[in-house]
C-alpha cells in the first residue's frame, strides 16, 4: 500500500512529495502527472516566488539549483492611469527587503522550478508517473482505493489532489465551490527590452484590469495582461503588429525599443474556492483548492503555504502513529488552511473590482488611498511583509526555514 499518492506533477505536487520525504524518508509517495513526458519543458510562464516560499524551497534543498535563474524583485511600482494617457503618476512604491537582507520576492521561470523539483524527487526516490491520471477512487475506513488511466488498480492511506482548478477529483468527492468569472483573461507573454529594469516591478491598473511586467534576467520582463476577455482572445490570435502596437500603448518606452520573445496564451480569470479542503482520505492543494485573481501575484505562494501545512499535519501525524488519511487528521490542515484562503480570496476580488473600472469618484477615492498608504512607512512595512509571505504568526515551519 502507497502511503501518499498524489495527483498532479506541478509545483504542488512535487513540493509536496519533496517535502513528504525529506521530513519522513520511510513515507512512500508517487505522484501520478497526468501531463506528457517533457511538458514542463514548454511552459514559457515565469512565477513571483515569496521570500517565505524561497526560505521553504532552500530548506528542501532545491533554491540552489533555482537561483541561477531568479531575478529579485527589489522595487514594487503602482501606477493608476489609461491607456492613453501621457503621464502615469506613481501613487505608491515598494522598497526594501523582506527581512534578513533578503528580496522580498523573486521571479522564477516555471521550467526552472519545475526541474529542480523534479531532481529532488529523483534524487528522494519519488515516482512520478508520466501521462497517468487518477481515473476514480472509492475512500474507506482504512484506504483509498484508486483506479488510474488504463485501469491500473492502487491502494494509499491518502490521496492529494494537485489537479488544477478545474479539479476532477475535487468534483468527484462531491465537494462544492464558490465560483465566480470575472469576465476577464490574463494574457502572458516575455518581453526583451533595450535597457535594464534593476529589478523592479510595475503594476498599471488600467479600466480593463492590471497590466503587470515583472523583472526576468537578461533584460526581459515577465507580463501579466488583464483583458476583457474578448479582447484578450482579439489580441492573442491577431497579427504581431497589432499585438506589439497594443503592448507599447501599455509598457511605454521608457526601457527603450520592446520585442516578445516568447509565445502569447491568454488564460480566463476567476475567483474558485472549494467550501472544504478536505474528505476522507483526501485532501485539496493549490489551484484544487482556490484559484485567484493574479493582481495580488500570490497563487503560487498560497499553492506553498498548503503544501508546507499539509506536510507538517501529515509528517506529525505520522510521528505519532495516527492514521495519516483520516478526516480527524486532516481537519487540522483544513483549519489552518481555509481561512487564510478566503481571506486572500476576498482581497483579490475586492482589489479587481475596484482598480478595473473608470468610474471618476472611486478612482479618486483609490488613489487618494494609495497616496496615504505611500506616505505611512508602518503601513508600507506591513504591506511588503505581506508580499513576501512573512507577515503570518502561526505559519507552517517550512517557511519559516525550518525542517518539520
Amino acid at each position: 500500500m502507497i502511503d501518499v499518492l498524489i495527483a498532479g506533477g506541478g509545483y504542488v505536487g512535487l513540493s509536496l512529495a519533496v517535502s513528504l520525504k525529506k521530513s519522513a524518508p520511510h513515507l512512500d509517495v508517487l505522484v501520478a502527472d497526468g501531463a506528457p513526458e517533457g511538458a514542463w519543458k514548454k511552459d514559457e510562464r515565469a512565477s513571483a516566488v515569496a521570500l517565505a516560499a524561497e526560505r521553504m524551497l532552500d530548506i528542501l534543498g532545491v533554491w540552489s539549483a533555482i537561483a541561477p535563474e531568479a531575478e529579485p524583485i527589489l522595487k514594487m511600482v503602482i501606477t493608476d492611469s489609461k491607456a492613453a494617457d501621457p503621464v502615469r503618476p506613481v501613487f505608491l512604491t515598494f522598497e526594501g527587503d523582506g527581512g534578513e537582507g533578503r528580496p522580498f520576492a523573486h521571479m522564477v521561470p516555471n521550467t526552472a522550478l519545475v526541474g529542480a523539483l523534479r531532481d529532488a524527487c529523483a534524487d528522494l526516490g519519488v515516482a512520478i508517473r508520466q501521462s497517468t491520471m487518477v481515473e476514480s477512487f472509492q475512500s474507506s475506513d482504512h484506504a483509498v482505493a484508486v483506479t488510474l488511466g488504463g485501469g491500473e488498480e492502487l491502494e494509499a492511506r491518502l490521496l492529494v489532489a494537485c489537479d488544477g482548478v478545474r479539479s476532477k477529483l475535487r468534483e468527484a468527492a462531491g465537494i462544492k465551490v464558490v465560483e465566480f468569472d470575472y469576465g476577464q483573461s490574463g494574457i502572458v507573454t516575455t518581453v526583451e527590452h533595450e535597457r535594464p529594469h534593476n529589478g523592479t516591478a510595475e503594476e498599471h491598473f488600467l479600466p480593463a484590469g492590471p497590466f503587470a511586467t515583472l523583472p526576468l534576467k537578461n533584460n526581459r520582463s515577465s507580463l501579466v495582461w488583464t483583458e476583457r476577455t474578448f479582447d484578450a482572445e482579439r489580441l492573442v490570435k491577431g497579427d504581431d503588429f497589432l499585438f506589439q502596437e497594443e503592448l507599447e500603448r501599455r509598457f511605454g518606452h521608457k526601457l527603450g525599443h520592446l520585442k516578445v520573445v516568447g509565445g502569447r496564451r491568454a488564460f480566463p480569470l476567476g475567483l474558485t474556492l472549494a467550501r472544504e479542503f478536505v474528505a476522507p482520505r483526501l485532501a485539496l492543494a493549490g489551484d484544487a483548492a482556490h484559484g485567484i485573481h493574479p493582481i495580488s501575484g500570490q497563487g503560487l505562494n498560497l499553492g506553498f503555504k498548503d503544501v508546507a501545512a499539509l506536510a507538517e499535519t501529515i509528517v506529525e501525524a505520522d510521528r505519532l502513529g495516527l492514521d495519516i488519511g483520516s478526516l480527524a487528521v486532516l481537519e487540522r490542515y483544513q483549519t489552518w488552511r481555509r481561512f487564510d484562503t478566503f481571506r486572500m480570496g476576498v482581497t483579490t476580488d475586492v482589489l479587481n473590482r475596484l482598480f478595473s473600472n473608470d468610474i471618476i469618484p472611486v478612482r479618486i477615492a483609490r488613489d487618494v488611498g494609495l497616496g496615504l498608504v505611500d506616505r505611512l512607512p508602518p503601513l508600507k512595512n506591513f504591506f511588503i511583509r505581506q508580499a513576501a509571505g512573512t507577515a503570518g504568526r502561526s505559519d507552517p515551519r517550512l517557511l519559516a526555514g525550518e525542517p518539520i
